[in-house]
């Protein structure tokens, strides 16, 4: 595992999983790590929210678990739920036995029968810290923000046929969220903050060259422009820099070396992911910047 003493020592680390970072969030995963508090990860879509998560993990050589939030989303979802299916073969496979009202219901009730969701599994890991990846919290609803309230104060989780369980070792917590509604200010108050916006075109451009270091230095400033420039528009859905880079890797794939107008009208379906889009970009950019 390498050493993560310091946000340089963080954003060196980084650097060698192709993830580009700068001081200010190198210093909040820094605190991430040495505090234990979650670290809330708030942005637009597409620009690394989800991916540092994957990327912590590999540098701390640990478990990554990951729960991703949707409307609706509830504890059998989440946390845990008993495996009814193999209960009520248990319970078959006990008729005829001697065992007492009480011993049935201890067995069927063990760990043998528990479906372990995300948030459990994150306090039942037995070897080390995993980090616990909590996607888009603001899709969910309030009442399961509510109850990942009291799991993030506490770390334990009660479960009424088994008892209480307390996390052996403290998850690395990270919420990422897009802001499509605002969450609460007691949520907040239990993490650290950091907001993580589109890069700049030079930040983008180093991004995209770590991650496909064969690029054409002027295939890879044609594209960045071209995408730092949908930014700047209304579109239905703003690139994010994933798409940056699909673009990038498909160009490279047909074996463009520059961006000419036919490449770019063929292969915009990578970049922009709506045909109200495609259109209008097509109407007004013909040959390349």
């Amino acid at each position: 595992m390498q050493t993560l003493n310091s946000p340089s020592e963080i954003v060196e680390a980084l650097e060698k999983h192709q993830y580009v970072a700068d001081e200010e969030f190198a210093t909040a995963l820094f605190l991430l790590l040495k505090l234990q508090k979650p670290l809330l990860l708030e942005g637009p879509p597409g620009v690394g929210k989800t991916e540092i998560a994957l990327v912590l993990s590999q540098l701390l050589e640990t478990r990554l678990i990951r729960l991703q939030c949707y409307e609706g989303l509830d504890i059998n979802a989440a946390v845990y739920e008993w495996n009814y299916q193999k209960q009520l073969l248990g319970i078959k496979l006990q008729e005829g036995t001697n065992l007492s009202v009480e011993e049935k219901e201890h067995h069927i009730f063990s760990h043998e029968y528990l479906l372990m969701r995300p948030l459990l599994q994150s306090i039942m890991e037995e070897s080390k810290a995993p980090v616990l990846l909590i996607d888009e919290i603001d899709r969910s609803d309030e009442e399961f923000e509510a109850f990942l309230l009291e799991l993030l104060s506490v770390f334990q989780i009660t479960i009424p046929e088994l008892g209480t369980i307390k996390a052996k070792y403290k998850p690395y917590v990270i919420l990422t969220s897009n802001r499509t509604r605002e969450l609460s200010d007691a949520l907040k108050r239990r993490c650290l903050y950091h907001w993580i916006d589109y890069p700049d075109l030079e930040k983008e451009m180093l991004i995209v060259k770590k991650r496909l270091p064969g690029i054409e230095q002027l295939l890879l400033q044609q594209i960045v422009r071209h995408v730092q420039d949908f930014r700047q528009r209304k579109l239905e859905k703003t690139p994010g820099v994933s798409e940056t880079i699909d673009w990038a890797e498909s160009l490279m794939a047909l074996g463009y070396r520059d961006m000419n107008a036919k490449a770019f009208v063929q292969t915009l379906g990578t970049v922009l992911k709506s045909v109200d889009d495609i259109n209008q970009v097509k109407k007004d950019f013909v040959a390349p910047l």
